[in-house]
């Protein structure tokens, strides 16, 4: 009986960890309860090795796939058990061999597809014909159609395809026609009535679905009040910020008021010296590179700032920025002119400085006669215009205008003063004073007075500050 299976195309399951095979059947050995295939397939791919033999052991399931022996065509299949594996013996009662070509028999013993290779039997290609146009390799030919084979793949197509063909496909479609028992008019007055309806159950007829970008709020928001600090004087110019909101300039008289009030209330000038000089040190830093050259590599590469400064209160504000400058390992050359007596402020912020390791000169000769990184300005005063015919302030002016190194004005007088240093940044204090052309581009720091402040003095004031200190200001 074992010799009926002999020449069978069958399909081997040996588990998850050997996989399945496929081939032609070349011995059965009941005696050891073996079985042998030629040129056979593992997992859909040629083995290197023309025989392969399995032990009932390993067999977990075994499929007859083609019977081509002529005695056992007739004959039908089943599962039985070879000692602890199940294995296909024919059966007594006949089946027809239509049945057995059938696809629904081919779904049901065929679970896996595989690649057509050359040299592989041709029934069995032909049992594995029903992959997709894009699985076909390079190296994989199609099933031919001769012989007996014809036949079975005729009587096969009939199954799948042999519906009669609707002879209504050899017509024209009527597009004319078609369209004509489109009844638009019915369409669009359904949609109407629909929309009443829903309108009629609480939606207003004005509201309109809102379509939002991936970027847009869908929550509602208020709108945007731009100018959101007004003044009782306003000054000649008006500035915006980045984002829009209108910053008004100050005449001279209101911004003393104003720091007069904030001292009154606790904001010393003490105070106003420190965060001035915090504020214009990190405008500094940012100006001399940042974060890029303030780095333990760049020890080496120390930048140098040259400090200007007269013996007034701007002039203290300045060595409040030297300090921290100094203390940021930035190399500092302040210039002060030598006078007999000075300002408290300026005496005590000298003397901080000097605690910092940074240079000092009264002299103009003793300022670098290469460019330095950067030039502070803070030469000028609010009150005193006469020290610019003093000798010491033409020969600093001349030496900023020299040297090629960019220019930082502190706290600039406004437009109706002159400026004899052209500066590249301005720096303003709370809220700008009307500065002149050759203030460059200006920006604005915030010295922490408090909202009760402006009110006291008549300004309607919003931080336009947001998360920063310094804000650049631009000319509306």
């Amino acid at each position: 009986m074992a010799a009926d299976w002999l020449g069978s195309l069958v399909s081997i399951n040996c588990g998850p960890t050997l996989g399945v095979y496929q081939g032609e059947v070349v011995s059965v050995e009941q005696s050891s309860q073996t079985i042998s295939l030629r040129q056979p397939f593992h997992n859909g791919v040629k083995c290197p090795v023309p025989e392969v033999t399995f032990s009932a052991i390993d067999i977990k399931e075994l499929k007859i796939l083609d019977i081509t022996n002529g005695n056992a065509r007739n004959s039908s299949f089943a599962t039985t058990k070879v000692g602890s594996a199940p294995v296909a013996v024919p059966k007594a009662d006949p089946r027809s061999v239509e049945k057995l070509n059938s696809p629904q028999h081919c779904s049901k013993s065929h679970g896996e597809r595989h690649q057509d290779i050359p040299g592989q039997p041709k029934a069995f290609r032909r049992r594995h014909n029903s992959w997709s146009s894009s699985s076909r390799g390079a190296n994989q030919v199609t099933p031919k159609k001769n012989g007996v084979k014809n036949g079975q793949m005729k009587l096969r197509d009939d199954e799948c395809f042999g519906d009669a063909i609707d002879d209504g496909l050899d017509t024209d479609f009527d597009f004319e026609g078609n369209l004509a028992l489109f009844d638009k008019a019915a369409v669009f007055s359904e949609i109407d009535t629909s929309r009443n309806g829903a309108r009629s159950r609480g939606t207003p007829q004005d509201q309109t679905p809102t379509r939002y970008r991936h970027d847009e709020n869908i929550l509602e928001t208020k709108p945007i009040v731009y100018r959101q600090i007004t003044v009782p004087q306003p000054g000649a110019k008006e500035y915006c910020t980045d984002s829009g909101l209108v910053v008004p300039s100050i005449s001279y008289e209101l911004h003393q008021r104003l720091l007069s009030v904030a001292e009154r209330h606790g904001l010393s000038l003490e105070r106003r010296l420190e965060m001035t000089g915090v504020c214009a040190s990190q405008m500094a830093l940012t100006l001399l590179g940042g974060p890029n050259r303030f780095t333990p590599k760049n020890l080496h590469q120390r930048p140098t700032v040259a400090l200007l400064c007269g013996p007034h209160v701007q002039g203290a504000q300045g060595i409040s920025c030297g300090r921290h400058l100094a203390n940021h390992e930035v190399e500092v050359i302040l210039f002060l002119p030598n006078f007999v007596k000075m300002l408290d402020s300026v005496t005590s912020e000298l003397t901080l400085f000097n605690k910092t390791g940074g240079k000092q000169v009264s002299s103009i000769k003793d300022l670098p006669d290469t460019p330095v990184d950067l030039i502070i300005n803070c030469l000028d005063c609010h009150e005193n215009t006469f020290m610019m015919d003093q000798p010491w302030y033409r020969a600093a002016a001349d030496w900023a205008n020299q040297n090629r190194a960019p220019v930082l004005s502190l706290d600039p007088p406004g437009s109706g003063k002159g400026q004899a240093v052209e500066a590249k940044w301005s720096l303003s204090l709370c809220l700008p004073l009307p500065l002149a052309e050759g203030a460059g581009s200006v920006y604005l720091c915030d010295i922490g007075i408090p909202l009760q402040v402006f009110q006291e003095v008549g300004i309607k004031y919003i931080s336009p500050f947001g998360c920063k200190f310094v804000i650049p200001l631009h000319s509306a």
